[in-house]
């Protein structure tokens, strides 16, 4: 039996399973990657990533204290659950969250929620989040 046309059946195969596979990998709208990126800086407790989120005329009116970065500093996210979603508008977002935030320095685990409020940018064509970055002080 000559094996030469297995040679290039086997690579030629995989070849075309990686590309179908690509191209059934769904592209992410606006919305989702502001918020799958906003999540990953939350969970890797990249806060000052997550301020680039933070929606220009918001920050104008309520800049982020140089004590509130540092209070930040002194949680580690442990866990990031959305609980619930909505879209009153094409252009508006709401979501609530559960965050749970460990105290880097007594170790004890909190759980906060924070409701999130998100709006589209036309002219930049981005997302921005308007009711700013987790409070973490406790309820």
């Amino acid at each position: 039996m000559d094996i030469r046309p297995i040679r290039w059946l086997a690579p030629a195969l995989a070849v075309l399973l990686i590309t179908a596979c690509g191209s059934m990998a769904a592209k992410r709208t606006p919305r989702e990657e502001a918020l799958y990126t906003y999540v990953s800086a939350i969970r890797w407790s990249d806060f000052e990533a997550a301020a680039n989120f933070v929606d220009p005329m918001v920050l104008a009116e309520n800049p982020i204290t140089d004590l509130e970065k540092e209070r930040f500093k002194q949680f580690q996210v442990s866990g990031y659950l959305v609980k619930g979603s909505s879209e009153p508008s094409e252009d508006r977002y709401e979501q609530v969250v559960e965050i749970r935030l460990v105290n880097r320095n007594t170790q004890v685990e909190r759980i906060i929620t924070d409701r999130q409020q998100w709006r589209w940018d036309a002219e930049a064509k981005r997302w921005w989040l308007m009711s700013g970055l987790p409070d973490l002080e406790p309820r």
